[in-house]
């Protein structure tokens, strides 16, 4: 295969990735942007793609995003794969603050008096995890599943995160939309410019060579015919 990497990447690599780029955050925040500008579509759809996965970015929906993304970007008739790219906009370094920021806002918009604490966003997600789990083992025993746990989950943590989560998100995603369209434009502009200018040259050069090989051609029949002997 042309692209197979040359030294096979393990899981412990991978999750590496994940979580910490090679490169860094900067490089490839810088790669996915320059990704972007060169998608061959109109500035509008690339930004509503940008808008559509920006905002599944925001929202928790784990193992979900590039579906929901597809999704999205297919209702804003949006470029999907710009969709897809601008769902990286959360790393594993910021998505903690916006997470706590985000499940505060819902709190206080749903009226929810709760301390955010570490402890107890620990002790929501492990009663939610052991309800999973008792509920799993109940489709083969005799217990009757519980769902205190999970429902506390969903009314305190998950419910208060995507309503936190979504209007910040909207903003932000608005705000990156109005920004791709100019920056789309410049770029497919430059490069328009600089396809033309390689055109011109390219016209240039053949067109010299075109007079060089004819100029070549007449000297060349012109001395055959001074050197020509003369007739009996």
């Amino acid at each position: 295969m042309v692209f197979k990497r040359r030294n096979p990447r393990t899981l412990w690599g991978w999750t590496r990735e994940m979580v910490y780029p090679q490169g860094g955050f900067k490089r490839a925040t810088q790669y996915v942007l320059h990704r972007m500008r060169r998608l061959p579509d109109q500035p509008h759809r690339i930004a509503r793609g940008v808008f559509a996965g920006s905002l599944v970015g925001f929202l928790p929906l784990p193992g979900m995003q590039f579906i929901a993304a597809w999704a999205a970007s297919r209702a804003v008739n949006g470029n999907l794969l710009a969709a897809l790219l601008a769902t990286f906009n959360t790393n594993p370094i910021t998505t903690p603050f916006f997470a706590v920021f985000a499940m505060s806002f819902g709190h206080w918009i749903m009226g929810i008096q709760k301390p955010l604490t570490a402890g107890y966003i620990g002790r929501a997600f492990g009663n939610a995890g052991e309800d999973l789990w008792f509920n799993f083992l109940a489709i083969f025993g005799p217990e009757h599943t519980r769902w205190d746990g999970l429902l506390q989950f969903w009314r305190e943590i998950y419910l208060p995160y995507f309503i936190g989560a979504l209007i910040p998100g909207l903003v932000l995603s608005a705000i990156f939309y109005y920004l791709t369209i100019p920056l789309v434009m410049a770029y497919q502009k430059a490069r328009a410019a600089k396809a033309k200018e390689r055109h011109e040259r390219r016209k240039s050069l053949r067109e010299a060579l075109a007079a060089a090989a004819a100029k070549l051609k007449r000297e060349t029949a012109k001395g055959g015919d001074d050197e020509a002997p003369p007739a009996p």
